[in-house]
């Protein structure tokens, strides 16, 4: 069996060097693209396990490019790591919003870039599990589809597994460790944050809908829960 394919979309040639080092000498293999057009032609070709891919580049922005994987039927389920020098909050809200899996702010560590690949190509080849949604909710995890008050949720695919790991138990407190391990896996490197950043994405778009009602509940110093009732 082939290694798995990486596209890297980078433009800063040294960023560039350390990052195809690693992931190879990780036994992966990887494409190096330099410009926009030139990833989105190899992702037309054939998808690979992951995309990495920087924000700023010379003809245009990484954000684009991961617009166009969520938009398109036949990657919309490729894992995407955003590797980006913008580190404030909102970068990485605008990121996981746009259908990023996950985000590394420069500089970062080679081997832990490594290992949160390997966690997406882990987390990609793991079975969806379905869940039993309450009264407002419908959710299929097989499809990727989700509805709340009968109107069509566009979620990412952690947005997803937190909504379904919440639902599994409606009106149960969920702490962020439980929804880390569930989403994200045990050996995640993930931190208690990128919980609290998805729950902010996927409550924003919950209450596009029902500006009026918040169905998720934050419990402080304890975690998260979502009602039952619509």
């Amino acid at each position: 069996m082939p290694p798995p394919h990486i596209l890297l979309l980078e433009d800063d040639p040294a960023i560039a060097k350390t990052v195809v080092y690693a992931l190879e000498r990780a036994g992966l293999r990887v494409t190096h693209c330099l410009l926009v057009a030139d990833a989105l032609r190899q992702l037309a070709k054939a998808a690979p396990e992951v995309l990495v891919l920087d924000i700023g580049l010379p003809d245009g922005s990484g954000l684009d490019v991961c617009r166009h994987v969520r938009a398109t039927p036949a990657l919309q389920h490729l894992p995407v790591l955003v590797l980006s020098a913008h580190g404030e909050e909102i970068d990485r809200v605008v990121g996981l919003e746009l259908g990023a899996d996950d985000y590394v702010t420069k500089p970062f560590s080679p081997r832990e870039l490594v290992a949160r690949v390997r966690g997406l190509l882990r987390r990609a080849a793991a079975p969806a599990v379905a869940a039993p949604p309450p009264t407002g909710f419908t959710l299929d995890t097989d499809s990727q589809h989700a509805t709340w008050q009968g109107q069509p949720l566009a979620l990412t695919r952690r947005e997803l597994g937190l909504l379904a790991e919440l639902l599994r138990q409606p009106g149960r407190v969920r702490s962020r460790d439980t929804l880390l391990a569930a989403v994200w896996g045990h050996d995640s490197d993930s931190a208690d944050r990128t919980v609290d950043t998805h729950i902010k994405t996927l409550r924003a778009k919950l209450q596009q809908i029902t500006p009026e009602r918040d169905p998720i509940c934050t419990h402080r110093g304890m975690g998260y829960s979502i009602s039952a009732q619509s």
